[in-house]
């Protein structure tokens, strides 16, 4: 049996045995950067994630490898912008095109604390001098980013993930249903 504590000191009372608890969200703070799946930026198989994924700049991150316990092959994420408002990487630029993502690959063993999202090398944006400059280098490196674990995906299915944005969405919507959060419990 649950019990259910008001604020200001209320009462407590009990709560239904069967009634849906939220789900834990566990965040991190964590200094994000962003890149492209070529040669000179991933191993020697760019289009193949470290889950055995394929590179899918619509949902794949990358995590340090130090986090690997806390956000293992799998883990779906969402991305809140800088804690300090200073920061003056290019979050606010691309945000719109960030999304969920799910951790399928990792990172370099020299970066420690750091989660990298994969953009496509046609994500690119002009400049006020004409230039064309991809995404992943207007991100540059946020320092004091928040994510939010907000569910997972079976480790043994990473050559299946979501393809799109939408697909992802809908994982997530069905993860934290309330009603479907319970079925699974029972």
């Amino acid at each position: 049996m649950g019990f259910l504590l008001l604020s200001g000191g209320g009462v407590a009372a009990p709560a239904p045995a069967d009634a849906p608890t939220a789900p834990l969200v566990v965040s991190y703070q964590v200094a994000m950067t962003a890149y492209n799946a070529v040669p000179a930026q991933t191993d020697a198989d760019p289009s193949t994630t470290a889950s055995g994924a394929a590179s899918n700049p619509e949902v794949v991150a990358a995590r340090s490898r130090d986090l690997k316990d806390e956000l293992p092959f799998g883990t779906i994420i969402e991305i809140d912008g800088p804690t300090d408002k200073q920061n003056n990487c290019g979050f606010s630029v691309v945000s719109p095109i960030l999304g969920y993502r799910v951790i399928a690959d990792t990172m370099n063993a020299r970066f420690t604390n750091r989660v990298d999202v994969l953009f496509s090398t046609k994500s690119n944006y002009k400049m006020s001098d004409g230039r064309m400059v991809n995404a992943s280098t207007i991100f540059g490196v946020c320092q004091g980013m928040t994510i939010r674990v907000v569910g997972h995906l079976d480790p043994a299915q990473m050559k299946n993930l979501p393809k799109t944005q939408e697909e992802l969405v809908t994982i997530v919507e069905r993860l934290s249903s309330p009603v479907l959060a319970l079925a699974r419990t029972k």
